[in-house]
């Protein structure tokens, strides 16, 4: 018997079930059609007006903050991009920019960047500072997945 996913709606809130064989072919919200991120493989665009409701969409979320104009961050930015392929129906990877987003990043005090925050069902349960190791990142998710 396949294993079903359950992805909340970034849009609309709505809890969708998603076969796990079935998590990587871009599904969408039954409701409402918004594209389920978690099954598109990519990061997810973070913004002070929706982080709430991006961290509460799934069980586990990774929050990448970030600059543009930061070394490591575009060092760190494929990594984050390469786990939310890996990641995809499992984490739902996102990247907050914090030029354009300072309440949640005065709101998380993030003060060094590139700055990972961890969150499981809802709630801030670790931070990694710097651009750190791939497999470090990945034995965080692992631990919260």
């Amino acid at each position: 018997m396949d294993e079903n996913l359950f992805i909340k709606c970034p849009a609309c809130g709505v809890k969708n079930r998603i076969p796990a064989n079935r998590v990587n072919d871009r599904p969408r919200c039954g409701r409402c059609g918004t594209p389920l991120n978690p099954g598109s493989g990519e990061p997810v665009r973070v913004t002070d007006s929706d982080f709430d409701h991006v961290v509460s969409s799934a069980n586990v979320v990774l929050v990448d903050c970030w600059a543009p104009w930061c070394g490591p961050c575009r060092v760190i930015g494929p990594v984050v991009e390469e786990l939310a392929r890996q990641y995809a129906g499992r984490a739902v990877i996102g990247k907050l920019n914090v030029d354009e987003n300072p309440v949640t990043a005065q709101r998380y005090q993030v003060r060094s960047i590139p700055m990972l925050l961890f969150f499981k069902n809802g709630r801030l349960v670790d931070t990694l500072v710097g651009a750190v190791p791939a497999q470090q990142i990945r034995q965080k998710l692992e631990a919260l997945i």
